[in-house]
């Protein structure tokens, strides 16, 4: 089963004569249950095919279906049903700062409403408990540190049991051995939950974590061997 596939999957920034095309007609395919690596220089495309891969932009031309949504031709409302389904890790975590840990994790399971806050909060904590950091609970961002804020983004993204996984450039903010612990993690528990992850990275560091490697220069792709 595929996670995703892309056919023929181009994209431009701009109108006319000023457009600009970053994508070049990409076929990518991703199955389910693998941990990948997209790597190559900056400006080479990465963080915006994870962008059309997320449901964060809109496809332009081509098709890309994730979890077996269609995104060519899709609404937003679509986009937003997709956006539900998968965890995002960023480069600067993106967590509140008036929030604590627990609460920033639990916010992830505020798309299912029926959901008590309760039992939210409980699995915020077993979460937090599972990235090795349970004792942070009612921690505030400010007082953690990169790796720990790290390992909060990592549970957030996966509290709500996404279908998949989607990072970009994780480990920037980290020095070398606290990036390669937190991905390390990343994969362990995707693993153990049969979860699919997409990472863009210009880390070498991580390269170990990956089922396979892609990489692209000027919006193509240029290579995707097992690592």
């Amino acid at each position: 089963m595929r996670a995703v596939e892309t056919r023929g999957l181009a994209h431009r920034f701009g109108d006319g004569e000023a457009a600009r095309t970053v994508l070049h007609g990409l076929d990518l395919a991703v199955d389910a249950g693998e941990v990948v690596l997209l790597t190559g220089p900056s400006g080479s495309g990465k963080t915006t095919l994870l962008t059309l891969i997320g449901g964060l932009r809109a496809v332009q031309e081509g098709s890309c279906r994730v979890l077996g949504t269609e995104l060519a031709g899709a609404d937003e409302a679509r986009r937003v049903a997709l956006r539900r389904r998968i965890g995002f890790i960023f480069q600067h975590h993106n967590l509140l700062g008036f929030l604590t840990a627990e609460q920033n994790v639990a916010m992830a399971l505020e798309i299912t409403p029926v959901m008590p806050e309760p039992e939210r909060l409980a699995r915020a904590r077993a979460m937090l408990a599972a990235v090795g950091i349970g004792e942070k609970a009612g921690a505030y961002p400010a007082t953690l540190s990169g790796g720990q804020r790290q390992r909060v983004a990592i549970a957030r993204a996966l509290v709500h049991a996404p279908g998949l996984i989607l990072a970009d450039e994780p480990t920037a903010a980290l020095d070398g051995r606290t990036g390669h612990e937190t991905m390390t993690l990343l994969q362990r528990l995707a693993k153990e939950q049969g979860r699919t992850v997409f990472i863009v990275t210009h880390d070498p560091r991580i390269h170990d974590i990956a089922d396979r490697i892609v990489a692209m220069e000027d919006g193509r792709i240029i290579d995707g061997t097992r690592a």
